[in-house]
């Protein structure tokens, strides 16, 4: 079965059943699924590469117990196992002493998940669709696994509001590459969403491992943090598909709840690549958490101050993406910027066009490249140029890898060597910055001005368009007339 009729015929079986309702849930319904298939999948291999593997669910609620057997449980019975036996027993797992880390995994996963169903039948239907279609242990399978899950996001895209945890595949591919990850390096995401920019870092991470020991240090340097249900969930079952078994440094909790003053040296990280949520407000009382100088609601800029906190003296790296508003906003974004100029280095700030999170917001967003151990010199901007033909993206024509190759063809390696002024990009002093009150908003003097003209004079030639128009429409009528031998 071809991946998007199997997507279609999971979809097709809930949409029949009345507990399900809208794409969020059908989605959330099929990715708990979907984690215990894996989970069950990755057991098998633990048991046989893993020494002393004891799997952290009692036998009946592991997945091959309960759901492998097509003509297994069903109907009410079905219905009953899973919401008063199967979903307490799992969501245990959080919170309950002695569990081991695969036992804690799955736990987190469950913390806050549901079962929407209310049809045993249509649920036994669903997991037979899924058992007899996919087995996570075959490569092409597990290939197969990756591009569900693909398909997964791209249907979240249309689920109302994804674009609080959705970043185009092409940005966090240009971000990760910019920062060059290096194996031993902590990498950390704190509003991880579904594990986007985390699995990016994975991938590129892969290519220098070479022992055990090397995949061993991948697992332990990826962290992070995402408080939203369905996106965490997502970000589990995505990091367990790219080979982080216990994604445990994966955790379901808001970074911003935590006091600023109490993360200390071992909280902090060598790189951070994030797009933490923008336009939304804190609940009461977040900014307190907070010293003064940073209090606001806006989730953007307390992001940002927990970023610049987070970051190792002298060594910490971040990408992170942000509004124009960040840039030309005052009072707490100006406190965050005179700090991000004289105590980081913000060497790069990437413009972005409008488009790129099209269909959630129109709203013209900035790559925020910066480090620890400033003061800042001076920042390039570099204004990214809608491909050829194009005046937006969209959904069929997104945002692709391929066009950030003029930015790195331009950014001068690791060093950053070399840099020059071209129609894209241009540098502006850390003094003048400062004495524009720290507006970063600035636009690309090679761009051409568009001269609008005086409205008197647009006018007149307007008037002279109507005339001219006017009298070939009187001519025109003439010589249909005259054909028509003078008839009106």
């Amino acid at each position: 079965m071809s991946l998007t009729t199997l997507i279609k015929a999971i979809q097709d079986i809930m949409r029949k059943d009345v507990g399900v309702d809208g794409d969020a849930q059908r989605i959330s319904q099929m990715v708990w699924l979907i984690f215990l298939k894996i989970f069950d999948d990755k057991e098998q291999e633990w048991q046989l590469t893993v020494p002393g593997y004891k799997s952290p669910l009692p036998s009946r609620f592991r997945w091959s117990s309960w759901a492998k057997n097509p003509e297994g449980m069903t109907g009410e019975e079905l219905i009953d196992f899973v919401n008063n036996d199967l979903f307490p027993a799992l969501k245990k797992l959080a919170t309950a002493a002695g569990v081991s880390p695969h036992g804690k995994v799955v736990g987190s996963v469950f913390e806050d998940a549901y079962n929407y169903m209310k049809s045993g039948t249509l649920l036994r239907q669903v997991i037979n669709t899924i058992e007899e279609d996919v087995d996570f242990n075959k490569s092409g399978d597990r290939h197969l696994f990756n591009d569900i899950y693909e398909k997964i996001l791209s249907d979240l895209q249309s689920a109302g509001n994804a674009g609080e945890y959705y970043t185009p595949r092409a940005v966090t591919q240009f971000m990760v590459d910019m920062l060059d990850p290096q194996l031993g390096q902590t990498i950390l995401d704190p509003a991880c969403g579904t594990g986007g920019f985390l699995t990016c870092a994975i991938e590129h991470l892969n290519k220098q491992v070479k022992t055990a020991e090397d995949r061993k240090r991948l697992q332990e340097c990826i962290h992070g943090v995402e408080k939203k249900p369905l996106p965490h969930m997502l970000a589990m079952t995505n990091m367990m598909l790219h080979g982080i078994d216990v994604p445990t440094n994966v955790r379901h909790d808001n970074t911003l709840s935590r006091p600023l003053k109490d993360y200390g040296p071992r909280d902090r990280v060598d790189l951070i690549i994030t797009n933490p949520p923008f336009g939304g407000m804190e609940e009461d009382g977040i900014e307190n958490n907070f010293p003064r100088k940073y209090q606001t609601r806006e989730t953007a800029d307390l992001f940002m101050a927990l970023i610049m906190h987070l970051l190792k003296h002298d060594t910490g790296k971040a990408a992170v993406v942000l509004p124009d508003g960040f840039l030309f906003g005052e009072g707490t974004k100006t406190n965050l910027k005179r700090e991000l100029l004289e105590e980081f280095n913000l060497h790069t700030i990437v413009r972005l066009p409008k488009g790129v999170f099209s269909p959630y917001t129109s709203i013209a967003t900035n790559i925020l490249f910066f480090e620890k151990g400033g003061p800042t010199k001076e920042v390039w901007f570099f204004e990214h140029p809608y491909p050829e033909g194009y005046k937006s993206y969209s959904r069929s024509k997104p945002l692709t890898i391929a066009e950030f190759d003029l930015e790195k063809a331009w950014w001068g390696g690791a060093e950053r060597k070399g840099r020059k002024t071209t129609e894209q990009a241009w540098k502006v002093s850390a003094k003048e910055l400062a004495e524009r009150n720290y507006n970063l908003d600035c636009k690309n003097p090679h761009e051409v001005e568009v001269n609008h003209r005086d409205p008197e004079e647009l006018m007149a030639e307007y008037q002279q368009i109507v005339h001219q128009l006017e009298a070939a429409q009187t001519a025109l009528k003439a010589e249909l007339m005259a054909c028509l031998g003078g008839k009106a």
